[in-house]
């Protein structure tokens, strides 16, 4: 069983996202801003993000860029549907540079995400 940092600012998005991942048999824990995900990333021991990229107070850009510096090994899986202040852009390809193993465009299927999750978990 792996521990799951589900990082997302809407509420029905966690609900589902965390849902689907115990269902698959993980552990999951919810935040709902970066300041919240770091609180529980410097303190439990987590396999695998899973990150919105647009988010109100940081964006989950700079989530990935600062968990990676601190446990460079960590699993990310990005999230997003666009949009936000910025107009449009799609933050996607630039979560895959700055270190996402996998990426998903909402909205997205529970089959899509839990292929997605498990990819993830499987590569060590």
């Amino acid at each position: 069983m792996a521990t799951v940092l589900l990082v997302d600012d809407e509420m029905s998005v966690r609900e589902m996202v965390s849902e689907v991942i115990r269902q698959c048999g993980h552990k999951v824990v919810t935040a709902s801003s970066v300041t919240e995900a770091k609180g529980y990333f410097t303190s439990q021991e987590i396999d695998l993000v899973v990150t919105d990229l647009v988010m109100p107070e940081q964006s989950g850009i700079d989530l990935i860029l600062e968990f990676k510096q601190i446990k460079p090994n960590v699993k990310v899986l990005a999230i997003s549907g666009g949009g936000g202040i910025t107009g449009r852009f799609d933050y996607l390809p630039i979560a895959s540079l700055v270190g996402a193993g996998a990426v998903l465009k909402k909205p997205f299927s529970i089959n899509e995400f839990s292929k997605k999750l498990e990819e993830l978990l499987s590569v060590s």
